[in-house]
């Protein structure tokens, strides 16, 4: 309706553009020129009622002026030939032939070449259909159809296998894990990979298949993690929680610092009911330490507490992610009467923890239960 409308309105613009003109008359070419020998004739006659001239140069005069004027009116109606009656006419032809033509031939124009049958299409699927569909199932639309002109394609399994297991797509993850090891050969990755695939695929139950996955992949690399760790699940599944323990805690000895799949471990230690081997952060001399030490010679105690606080404060220095180590550092120095030093160690603490907020609060906790705030 929006469309006709706007048609309308330009169609109207058009016409009234054409008939403007047409509605104003044109005035008599030399129609000055007659009012002037119309005053010079009432100028004559005026003379010779005043008595300025004769009645024979009046007369004269008359004949002259008439005779110009005569001679003006014949050189218009030659310039303009046309009677007034047919230039009305002709007005009149152009302005219904504007009426008319310009509406039907704008509209015949529109039906050759436009497409009024067309039903109207919201904007978004308009949009969509310049830019592209980029969602999620139109990138994996095209990459399967990829894969399906072009089946060898490695590249497409790989983007593919992560895609589908965090859509739950599990069987097609699956599919996918077992073409990318057909087409680029056996690797420990690839294997605990599959593994991880069917483990999804089963609810997370560690299958048959999916325990000889991870068996073949610790042979291939006996270090990998994730085979080890679903190596332990299996474990804890067929009731051997000794021995999925002991391949827990192993993991958790080797781990780095920042290891930021140590706390999956540790939970799944937690849910067999085992304990987790003491963290890095954990070594270093206790308050009980340092209380026990109170019983030797002062010679001996302070030599003793001296280096196992000096190795604590050199470790920090090397990893100052380490809170609790922190925390043990200063109840030593506290133990130990060097406040100072504790006091200073907190604000190296506080430098070292400072873009991990959960920490440093931590942190800020035990500073102000040991009374150092």
């Amino acid at each position: 309706m929006t469309l006709w409308l706007v048609l309308a309105l330009m169609t109207a613009a058009a016409i009234f553009a054409v008939l403007w003109p047409l509605s104003r008359g044109r005035e008599v070419e030399g129609g000055s020129e007659f009012a002037v020998y119309r005053d010079q004739l009432d100028e004559i006659a005026r003379d010779r009622a005043a008595g300025l001239i004769g009645e024979a140069e009046a007369d004269a005069a008359k004949v002259e002026v008439s005779r110009r004027l005569i001679g003006a009116a014949d050189a218009a109606e030659f310039r303009h030939p046309t009677p007034l009656g047919s230039a009305l006419w002709l007005r009149r032809a152009v302005a219904i032939a504007a009426l008319l033509l310009l509406p039907l031939g704008g509209g015949a124009l529109y039906l050759a070449l436009g497409s009024p049958q067309l039903p109207g299409e919201p904007l978004e699927p308009r949009l969509a259909a310049i830019h592209g569909d980029r969602s999620i199932e139109s990138m994996i639309a095209q990459v399967e159809k990829h894969l399906a002109e072009q089946p060898d394609d490695v590249r497409g399994y790989v983007v593919l296998a992560p895609v589908y297991l965090r859509l739950g797509r599990f069987d097609d993850a699956v599919a996918a894990r077992r073409k990318i090891l057909a087409l680029s050969g056996e690797t420990a990755e690839r294997q605990a990979d599959l593994g991880e695939a069917l483990t999804a695929a089963a609810n997370g139950v560690v299958t048959a298949d999916a325990k000889s996955a991870f068996d073949r992949a610790l042979v291939l690399a006996k270090s990998d993690l994730k085979a080890r760790f679903f190596s332990g699940l299996a474990a804890a599944q067929d009731g051997e929680r000794d021995k999925a323990a002991s391949i827990w805690r192993a993991m958790l000895a080797e781990a780095p610092a920042d290891a930021a799949w140590a706390d999956m471990v540790r939970d799944a230690l937690s849910q067999i009911g085992a304990a987790s081997p003491p963290a890095a952060a954990t070594l270093g001399p206790s308050a009980d330490d340092v209380a026990a030490a109170q019983g030797m010679s002062e010679k001996d105690r302070v030599a003793m507490i001296t280096q196992m606080v000096d190795r604590l404060a050199e470790r920090l220095k090397q990893d100052g992610s380490d809170v609790e180590g922190w925390q043990r550092l200063l109840r030593a120095y506290l133990v130990m009467g060097e406040r100072d030093k504790a006091s200073s160690a907190a604000a190296d603490a506080r430098r070292a923890l400072a873009n991990d907020p959960a920490k440093l609060r931590q942190l800020e906790d035990a500073i102000k239960s040991l009374g150092l705030s």
